[in-house]
């Protein structure tokens, strides 16, 4: 009984974790039916989608130090409220600046969530798997964003309101989470004063060199999945036989499994090795996607994805990997912060163009375009990162 006990608060952390990140995705097999629904323009996606990442690197940026200040229950329990608050929004949204201001909403609720589970899940895992924690915290993240355009796109797909019911049960959920989180008790500890003021930093200048190429790697990484994720339900109609809210969904989806798969079985790559093979992973991605688009042979879009899944776990663990090997316990998170701003802005920049391209000049330019830019960009990496481990040989 005492055993049950002691993994009951984590197990409470785990499900809020799970229940926020998959209302994070929740929408993005719903794109199509808002952009016919609406008579939304490709640019009018983007700013929905860009609207969460905001949120997210806004709370990241401002707040992303509250859970040492208020504790890590408390701050989880208002990225819950977040999230219900968010997706409720969303379920009753009549055009595209209600879903932006929910989708801000709920990037609010991930930010903090995101920060508050980790530490959670460290301070409630029982002391004989404390080192399994960081882990544990990475696939269970992974699984939450996997499971939201998987949910998503099954519930639209069967549902006579393909807008409103599927976020019922996501509500249901977090609704039960947040109950739940309140009855876990919270330790007292040794509590920070608050400050909203952005904490980021380089790491000592000799690694200035590598971290960019950790940074920038991060951003193809982020700018690939925010591809798929926000537009790919738009124009995957025109390339593949099938279409819908569940193969949009399975498509999203399949990119995070795969990386979170390749991040299992990687972990012993040597970082440099790891962040080398995510960025050839893909330059045949962008490359397979750009073929794909002009001849419109629906297979090689199926491999791209894969190809996009692969980089995003191998780039993603090797980048990291540099980050951990360059820092210390005393500059760790204010480097990650960088790290990670630099990664969300892959989220942001790239995914706008696209939609403003599309506007314009059609679905094929934009993405045509998002690939030659991308794959250049992964191909100077590349260049730059061998270049220099071959100066340090020497």
């Amino acid at each position: 009984m005492t055993n049950s006990q002691s993994w009951r608060p984590f197990i409470m952390v785990s499900l809020a974790l799970i229940m926020g990140t998959v209302g994070t995705a929740l929408a993005s097999p719903l794109y199509p039916i808002y952009q016919e629904l609406w008579n939304l323009l490709p640019s009018q996606i983007t700013y929905i989608f860009v609207a969460y990442m905001f949120g997210c690197l806004a709370t990241l940026l401002f707040f992303g130090r509250a859970s040492n200040s208020f504790g890590f229950l408390r701050t989880l329990q208002a990225g819950m409220l977040f999230v219900i608050l968010g997706l409720a929004l969303s379920a009753v949204s009549q055009n595209a600046m209600m879903l932006s201001m929910a989708r801000f909403l709920v990037g609010i609720a991930s930010g903090l969530i995101s920060t508050s589970a980790m530490l959670g899940l460290i301070y409630t895992i029982p002391d004989s798997h404390k080192q399994n924690a960081p882990q544990l915290s990475s696939i269970i993240t992974v699984v939450g964003f996997g499971l939201g355009p998987l949910t998503g796109g099954i519930i639209a797909q069967f549902s006579e309101k393909p807008l409103f019911t599927p976020y019922l049960p996501i509500i249901a959920g977090a609704l039960l989470c947040l109950l739940g989180l309140f009855s876990i008790p919270s330790k007292p500890a040794q509590k920070q004063p608050f400050s909203a003021a952005p904490h980021l930093q380089l790491p000592i200048p000799q690694y200035h060199g590598l971290f960019h190429i950790a940074g920038w790697t991060a951003f193809s990484a982020f700018a690939a999945f925010s591809l798929f994720a926000s537009l790919a339900p738009s124009f995957i109609k025109d390339i593949i036989p099938w279409h819908g809210p569940l193969i949009s969904g399975m498509t999203i989806s399949s990119i995070l499994m795969v990386s979170a798969l390749t991040q299992f079985f990687a972990k012993k790559i040597p970082p440099r090795k790891a962040l080398n093979a995510g960025l050839i992973a893909f330059i045949a991605s962008f490359s397979l996607l750009a073929v794909c688009i002009g001849a419109e042979w629906s297979l090689l879009f199926f491999v791209s994805v894969f190809g996009a899944g692969l980089g995003h776990g191998l780039g993603l663990l090797g980048a990291f990997g540099m980050i951990h090997g360059m820092t210390n316990l005393d500059n760790r998170a204010a480097v990650m912060s960088t790290y990670l701003f630099v990664g969300y802005l892959g989220t942001i920049l790239p995914i706008i163009a696209v939609g403003f391209l599309s506007d314009y000049y059609g679905f094929s330019v934009g993405i045509l375009s998002f690939c030659a830019a991308l794959g250049l960009l992964c191909a100077v990496l590349l260049f730059v990162q061998r270049k220099m481990h071959t100066a340090l040989q020497h």
